[in-house]
């Protein structure tokens, strides 16, 4: 009996610090930033978005919560005040770019036909990764080179329009915000509810060292890329 409680209690505190080595690492993306889709409220004044979501970025915008009932929306399907997205059982702890205190600096990078960016990871053994996206005019075929130390490996994925539901048919994909309104340059509220911020999950291989991730997109949609987030080994 004595060896079964000792086995067990070693199997807890190995299961424990397993926990405690598995981190949420939280990718510097600043430089890849040049779009500003989110109206916040800064200084007791609205702040218009400026490269939108859609309409190949002069379409409509997403407001903050504070943005909407400074602007009369009611009950508004907006964007939280926080953009700290808690872990919950299909995701870890998400952070997006836009802050009601910043009026100035760019919240995420649009893409309009084919394009590329890199995103720079700090080099550890990752699990997955967490791609925040929204494509629209449509979907948006997406190649994702995954630059390991010592190789690179290529996956597609195609990404479906931010009207689209989660489901079955695309698989690792999630919701960082999900049925929200959307309001054009004048900030007046164009749809109300059903536009999504997707979350896309990348399977690392976690015996190798990940440097870097190149994403390609094809000629159709219209793409945004909010956030990087990686869960180490």
């Amino acid at each position: 009996m004595r060896f079964r409680s000792l086995a067990i209690l070693a199997w807890v505190v190995c299961c424990c610090f397993a926990s405690q080595q598995r981190r949420t690492v939280q990718i510097d993306i600043s430089s890849l930033l040049n779009a500003r889709p989110v109206t916040t409220f800064t200084g007791g004044k609205i702040t218009g978005w400026t490269k939108g979501i859609d309409g190949n970025g002069d379409g409509d915008g997403y407001l903050t919560y504070s943005a909407a009932a400074f602007n009369g929306d009611k009950d508004a399907h907006a964007l939280p005040d926080n953009p700290v997205f808690q872990a919950n059982t299909h995701h870890p702890e998400i952070v997006l770019h836009y802050d009601n205190a910043d009026s100035l600096r760019n919240q995420a990078r649009f893409i309009s036909g084919e394009g590329e960016f890199t995103i720079v990871m700090p080099k550890r053994h990752y699990e997955s990764i967490y791609l925040g996206l929204t494509s629209s005019e449509g979907a948006s075929a997406l190649s994702f080179e995954l630059r390991y130390t010592n190789e690179t490996v290529v996956t597609n994925y195609l990404l479906p329009d931010y009207y689209n539901n989660v489901s079955d048919k695309y698989p690792n994909l999630n919701y960082i915000a999900t049925d929200l309104a959307k309001w054009n340059k004048k900030n007046v509220m164009v749809e109300k509810d059903h536009h999504n911020i997707h979350l896309l999950k990348l399977d690392i291989d976690p015996h190798k060292t990940l440097a870097a991730i190149k994403v390609k997109k094809g000629k159709e949609g219209y793409l945004m890329f909010w956030s990087a987030t990686g869960v180490t080994k």
